[in-house]
């Protein structure tokens, strides 16, 4: 029986699409976080998330990203690394409002220089936002 507090949270790992054992990578940890998303996401896939020195092939990456964090086409290039030929890449970011807004054009515009597809954004807590990325490749192939 799941309990009342934990039904946001589950919701919250099937909006991004995350699936029991998957292997996820978590990229640009800090203490602003979502720790509910994380425990969420821990809890849909039985292991802990893998930090950003983690070397396995990966199904998911989550890249927490705020204003003033560098270069967000690098970040990406980086983030497609270690992932599998069908993974997902999940940029959070904080809501408008927010310490460390992104616009989204400059996601939009950071996507394709990255060589990656934006396929959909969702919210993902009160303060945090996700943009889902895919490989163009993977993007023509979802059915």
């Amino acid at each position: 029986m799941v309990a009342a507090g934990d039904a946001g949270s589950i919701g919250i790992a099937d909006k991004l699409g995350i699936v029991g054992g998957a292997v996820v990578q978590e990229i640009g940890w800090d203490e602003d976080v979502d720790d509910d998303l994380r425990a969420a996401i821990e809890d849909r896939i039985g292991a802990d998330l893998l930090d950003e020195d983690a070397e396995e092939v990966v199904e998911v990456v989550l890249l927490w990203w705020r204003d003033g964090d560098g270069d967000l086409v690098d970040a990406l290039v980086d983030a497609i690394g270690p992932l599998a030929d069908n993974g997902v890449i999940w940029v959070l970011t904080p809501k408008p409002g927010r310490e460390g807004h992104v616009e989204p054009s400059d996601i939009a515009e950071a996507v394709p220089t990255a060589g990656l597809a934006q396929t959909s954004s969702v919210s993902v807590g009160k303060d945090w936002a996700g943009t889902r990325l895919v490989s163009p490749k993977s993007a023509k192939t979802r059915r």
